[in-house]
């Protein structure tokens, strides 16, 4: 269950209407609404107030049980996911993660997916959301996936990041130097060897991965294409 699943059984349990808590935490009821639909979490302030108002434990607001996150069309707003990481960074302290989610989104500003109109910056706060909804709250890895391509595609220097060293070793290993045809195979292999010792870059290069597939309507349509063709 989610943070904004449990505020919901919550009040409902207590038969409070979204109203009657709003008023007792001083926000709008809008903002509980957005609690109870996971699109925003409440800060650590609130989170407080809302266990004394339950006469609860945070924990029993604050665990996300078996890890859920459920993928509704309004999280893939960048902005959306923007808060989500930096609100869940706040929560369970990741300095790290705070400062590189708005570095990553300044270093990308402009920048489009290829073959595509959509922002980059979706690319890089999906994989920290996806980490994040495996339960994964380590910060270098957070940081990491938001900082994985900004020293390939933004040409920014791996000292000037806002980060400690240890993320700093991480994206410079998912950063992989220019290749032409004569040494493409010798450094993409030296790449992924480099990659494969260091258990937080091989998991970021995994979700990265799975991150570039691409939807199964396209890949339907590029199979029929295909065997059309043979």
């Amino acid at each position: 269950m989610s943070i904004g699943s449990n505020i919901k059984g919550l009040r409902e349990d207590r038969k409070y209407t979204q109203e009657q808590v709003a008023d007792a935490l001083g926000v709008t009821f809008q903002a509980v609404s957005s609690w109870e639909r996971d699109e925003y979490k409440p800060d650590t302030e609130k989170l407080i107030k809302l266990a004394e108002f339950f006469d609860v434990s945070v924990s029993a607001i604050a665990e996300e049980k078996n890890n859920t996150f459920k993928t509704k069309e309004a999280i893939y707003d960048w902005e959306h996911m923007k808060t989500y990481v930096k609100t869940t960074a706040r929560y369970f302290k990741l300095p790290n993660t705070l400062k590189a989610v708005d570095y990553a989104i300044k270093a990308h500003e402009g920048q489009s997916r290829k073959h595509s109109s959509i922002p980059y910056i979706y690319h890089p706060l999906n994989l920290a959301c996806h980490a994040l909804s495996m339960g994964i709250m380590d910060d270098a890895v957070i940081a990491a996936c938001l900082l994985h391509d900004v020293i390939e595609d933004c040409s920014v220097k791996l000292d000037d990041l806002p980060v400690d060293d240890e993320i700093k070793g991480l994206v410079s290993l998912l950063s992989c130097e220019k290749t032409n045809d004569q040494n493409r195979a010798e450094i993409i292999s030296s790449y992924y060897e480099a990659i494969s010792g260091n258990p937080k870059a091989s998991l970021i290069k995994c979700m990265d991965r799975c991150n570039e597939l691409p939807p199964p309507t396209l890949r339907r349509k590029r199979f029929l294409l295909c065997r059309k063709a043979a």
